[in-house]
């Protein structure tokens, strides 16, 4: 069972990294700024092979309706990817996520609403910053060199998401130690150090915790790993960029309550000064962080 005294032994062998200032930068097309702040990041599914029901839209009029409501119910950030992360759905080419993207993309563009597009397609990737992305959530590194050139080119922001792997979708077992932070550390300083130098200067890491490795079945493995590394997100700092969580699910142990499992990770996210919460329910999500605030 975590207790305080958990939380409290992590904070006080860590206590400097608490301190650790981080950057703060602002995103298009309506200039709020990421990084102090806590901010949240609502999803929006393209994909029908996404199994988090509520945030799959199968048309463009309705991902556009969607993205409205999660910016009017506090969202400042709206995701959109058009191939789920699920080791059995359809793989789509740039030109099916393309089809799907833009014009939602667009659509949000219009009304002024910041958008990220969740790819590691560096075509997909070029077009969606060429048409007004925001930021982009890489979530594969195989043409991260590439891609970091075309975030710079649009002044653009970046999602470094943790994998091991070559993307997202091609990932088999997950090695790690018992103190995870040493590894993202390292993963995230060379990374960081490869964006900057081709021009990018606004960054959010993200440590991964949603993405299926083979060996992350198991519920209670994948829940301690994923506590774990969210207690310690604080230490991470130190690197001097914000962070972003996609909050997880815990399906063994939510059941048919999974809707409402975010908002418990959310809770463990925010404790270790996470910045942006991606979350299929902005409002729940919202609720918790608004009520954390009043103390």
């Amino acid at each position: 069972m975590l207790t305080v005294e958990d939380i409290v032994n992590i904070a006080l062998e860590h206590k400097d990294d608490f301190r650790a200032d981080i950057n703060e930068f602002e995103l298009r097309p309506n200039g709020v700024m990421f990084g102090i702040k806590p901010r949240l990041m609502g999803v929006i599914n393209l994909s029908k092979d996404s199994w988090y029901r509520e945030s799959v839209c199968s048309t463009a009029k309705t991902a556009i309706k969607r993205g409205e409501i999660l910016s009017a119910q506090g969202a400042a950030l709206v995701d959109i990817g058009a191939e789920s992360t699920l080791p059995k759905s359809v793989l789509a080419n740039a030109k099916t996520q393309l089809d799907l993207v833009l014009p939602v993309l667009k659509g949000l563009v219009k009304s002024k609403i910041s958008v990220s597009v969740e790819t590691y397609n560096p075509q997909v990737a070029k077009e969606c910053l060429q048409a007004g992305a925001a930021i982009i959530n890489l979530t594969g590194g195989k043409y991260a060199s590439t891609i970091y050139d075309e975030i710079a080119k649009q002044d653009a922001g970046l999602i470094l998401c943790y994998l091991q792997g070559v993307n997202v979708r091609d990932v088999s077992n997950f090695n790690t130690e018992d103190d995870p932070i040493p590894m993202l550390e390292d993963y995230f300083g060379k990374e960081i150090e490869n964006a900057q130098s081709a021009g990018v200067s606004k960054i959010f890491i993200d440590p991964g915790l949603g993405f299926y490795y083979k060996n992350l079945i198991d519920g209670e493995k994948r829940v301690r790993h994923q506590i774990k590394v969210f207690l310690n997100t604080f230490r991470l700092r130190r690197l001097g960029w914000p962070v972003c969580h996609a909050l997880p699910h815990a399906f063994d142990y939510f059941g048919e309550e999974i809707r409402s499992a975010e908002s418990l990770f959310a809770v463990l996210a925010a404790l270790s000064k996470t910045s942006l919460f991606r979350t299929h329910e902005v409002p729940k999500v919202k609720a918790v962080l608004d009520t954390l605030n009043t103390y």
